[in-house]
């Protein structure tokens, strides 16, 4: 069974490079097009050149964000995740939008009740009329 683990590992890498490419947009591949990396991935996978040359090579690598390595006080003080309802800042956002509601909601009341008095008055205006 063992004398089998170089083929397949040789097999999987020639895989995973030609997928690699595959998936690679055109903008990101460097040094030659595309279509030639897939080339010598195929043709050279037996003796892992073209894996290996495309992995070294041939893909643009991203550097990691910021441009550096988090340095030894970012990687020890990480922010803890915190629950929503013991998120101080969370709860003090859900009071000031429950007051600018209950603002909202006495204007509408307010609206409501004027309305219903202009209508009870335009039905006293037209009842005496027609006496």
């Amino acid at each position: 069974m063992l004398r089998y683990l170089p083929f397949l590992l040789v097999l999987a890498l020639w895989i995973y490079a030609f997928i690699d490419c595959l998936n690679t947009p055109e903008e990101e591949v460097r040094g030659l097009p595309k279509v030639v990396w897939v080339i010598i991935i195929l043709l050279f996978g037996e003796v892992l050149v073209g894996p290996i040359a495309w992995l070294v090579a041939g893909k643009r690598r991203h550097a990691p964000a910021g441009g550096s390595t988090p340095s030894e006080w970012h990687r020890s003080h990480r922010t803890q995740w915190v629950a929503p309802d013991d998120n101080p800042e969370f709860l003090h956002s859900l009071r000031e939008e429950n007051k600018k509601d209950q603002s909202l909601l006495k204007d509408w009341e307010a609206d409501l009740r004027r309305r219903e008095e202009e209508l009870k008055k335009r039905e006293r205006e037209q009842g005496g009329e027609q006496a």
